[in-house]
């Protein structure tokens, strides 16, 4: 079979999948998001020019947002296959030491990630609510079990992540198929019995709308906003399946199940205004309406698992680009690399999207919180995008501010229409986003500033390397790792081991491990050796920011450059520092407390790097920050 044959025979699986871990975010948009225009804080009365209006600006948002700048130019912005804001972040343009360029540009990616982790607590709570909200619709009377169930679904969805998802992946993609079938079917049921729903394609619809609203229509922008709120987790899922499968998905079946499920629940309240508290419920007969619940939580739940394998997968990206502190990572298949499970990220969100569903207790209260902090990210992402195609692609720079400066009216546009909704609820992902954001940058300064401290009092390589050879240490057997990171010194475990212990072993390696911007190394370049003399070398190792360090992995491949090892006696020496709040210049006494707690409660390097515990020394050391 010809590589092209495969290649085809691989998408169709490929894009099935594609279809449940990408698009469950906006594919469940339906459940609620035409509802918050008409029957919202913000809505407006279901007249037919208001529903002709807002039919309007739903195609156009998902064709220009959607269609155009994700799946057309965005998921061109990819970091050797993987997306998501932080690859594209980790994109922009260096300056001197591997810093950024443009800092001011890496903050603003970076808090685009931080308000990343707030869509994944409430996209959880307003999927999963909404859904079980149709059980209003077949009886009033279950109005007061809405929340209690909700919160034993999330609690079900959070206690399956320990064992992963590949046993039930599988699944995924089916029902989302037969979901979003069922929307488009819903949809041309009722769209038939009124087809003038179909002349909202023209824009003029949308254009009356403002003018005769003004103010009004500009807040009913940021509930028609909802239908595109899944474009951030389609960009940031890219690397797991690649453009194609992704962009088939969309044009042949989510797309135009989307816009038929819209026209049908437009040309519903058309027919019946007064169906603007649950349209979507509305459009199936009474006999299905049971069963659509129930495929409605299963799409729930899925969109619920996409979002949070999404924050799982982006704190292993902070961990490895240094905004984070070492933490539990498992991996929960030993076929798909990608699929991981963070203990502490997964219990914080729990906690945090069960308190948002008993304070908020409907998805109409939870749609004021929602979206602002999607929006922000897009807006953030349109700016990255700029850079990168003057800087990467060299686009001319005209071209590049007509095409980016249309997608920042368009977000600025819809961030504007939510930042009304701040005071409503809106606060929330705000604040979730700062935190995070002043935890991520705290932890980045405390660490820049520890490494600052340990290298003005080490001492140089060639220093350490010219005493031992005027007076030689005893020479015992075996090889000693010593792990560190500053490069051209020494490190600490290593002076003082021959300083206290007066020995020094027979092979000594100082070892450097490095993340570059970019998600994988291949094995080839992954290592670096320079022999120094006497027994000592210096390796330095590797790793793109979607990979997981395996140090001695890594010195078996360092062999083939040279290092001679006795990989059968080695022990490793880890520095184990003690820090000391002063308050002196570099950081607010109160982030380096923040930056002390963090470092205390990180996982121990021996259990990241994968060293064998049997075999790590630990040597303390005071740094005073």
């Amino acid at each position: 079979m010809s590589s092209e044959a495969q290649s085809h025979g691989r998408l169709l699986p490929l894009t099935i999948t594609a279809v449940g871990v990408v698009y469950g975010d906006i594919g469940t948009s339906p459940l609620y998001a035409l509802r918050e225009c008409f029957f919202g804080d913000h809505g407006v009365s279901p007249t037919h020019e208001n529903v002709l209006g807002v039919l309007s600006l739903i195609i156009y948002s998902l064709i220009l947002v959607i269609s155009v700048k994700y799946i057309a130019i965005v998921m061109r912005a990819d970091n050797h296959g993987e997306g998501g804001i932080l690859a594209l972040t980790a994109l922009l343009p260096q300056g001197p030491g591997r810093a950024p360029k443009w800092p001011i540009l890496a903050l603003m990616g970076l808090f685009g990630a931080a308000l990343l982790y707030g869509d994944g607590m409430i996209t959880p709570a307003i999927t999963v609510l909404g859904a079980i909200e149709g059980l209003e619709v077949a009886t009033p009377a279950l109005d007061t079990y809405v929340v209690p169930i909700t919160v034993v679904i999330l609690i079900g969805i959070f206690a399956i992540q320990k064992q992963g998802t590949h046993r039930v992946g599988g699944l995924f993609g089916p029902v989302m198929v037969l979901w979003f079938i069922v929307l488009a079917a819903l949809g041309i049921h009722w769209m038939l019995l009124q087809p003038v729903v179909l002349t909202s394609i023209d824009p003029r619809h949308a254009f009356r709308f403002f003018a005769e609203h003004r103010l009004h229509g500009f807040t009913v922008l940021g509930s028609v906003f909802l239908v595109v709120t899944g474009g951030e987790a389609l960009y940031a899922d890219m690397g797991h399946f690649g453009p194609k499968p992704i962009r088939l998905a969309w044009f042949s079946l989510v797309l135009p199940a989307l816009l038929l499920n819209y026209f049908g629940q437009g040309a519903m309240l058309l027919t019946d205004p007064s169906a603007a508290e649950q349209p979507f419920f509305r459009l199936a007969p009474s006999w299905a309406l049971l069963p659509l619940v129930a495929l409605a939580t299963a799409a729930a739940i899925i969109a619920s698992q996409a979002l949070i394998s999404g924050a799982f997968s982006l704190t292993r990206q902070a961990i490895q680009l240094g905004y984070a502190p070492r933490l539990d990572i498992e991996h929960t298949s030993s076929a798909e690399v990608g699929q991981v499970y963070v203990p502490q990220v997964n219990w914080a969100l729990a906690i945090c999207t069960i308190a948002i569903v008993i304070g908020f207790e409907s998805s109409t209260a939870l749609a004021a919180a929602y979206g602002i902090a999607v929006t922000m990210t897009m807006v953030i992402t349109a700016v990255l995008l700029h850079v990168i195609a003057t800087e990467r692609w060299h686009w001319p720079p005209a071209l590049a501010f007509m095409v980016t400066g249309a997608f920042l009216t368009i977000d600025l546009s819809f961030f504007g229409a939510n930042v009304l909704k701040i005071a409503h609820g809106g606060w929330l992902p705000l604040l979730i986003g700062g935190v995070l954001f002043t935890l991520m940058t705290t932890w980045k300064t405390g660490r820049a500033l520890m490494y600052q401290r340990l290298t003005a009092r080490a001492i140089p390589m060639a220093e350490f390397v010219a005493r031992i050879a005027h007076e030689p240490p005893t020479r015992v057997p075996g090889t000693a790792v010593f792990m560190t990171a500053q490069p051209n010194a020494t490190p600490a475990a290593l002076a003082h081991n021959v300083r206290f212990n007066k020995v020094l072993h027979e092979h000594v390696v100082t070892l450097m491990v490095i993340t570059e911007l970019k998600p994988y190394v291949e094995d080839e370049e992954r290592t670096w050796v320079r022999a120094i003399g006497y027994g000592i070398w210096e390796v330095v190792v590797r790793y793109g920011f979607m990979e997981d360090p395996d140090v001695p992995h890594a010195l078996m491949l360092a062999r083939r450059h040279g290092l001679v090892i006795d990989e059968n006696d080695i022990t490793y020496f880890l520095g184990r520092e003690t820090l000391i709040v002063t308050g002196a210049p570099g950081m607010a006494i109160w982030r380096e407390r923040i930056f002390v707690f963090m470092a205390r409660n990180a996982v121990r390097a021996a259990g990241f790097f994968r060293l064998p515990t049997e075999r790590v020394a630990e040597l303390g050391v005071q740094v005073e920050l």
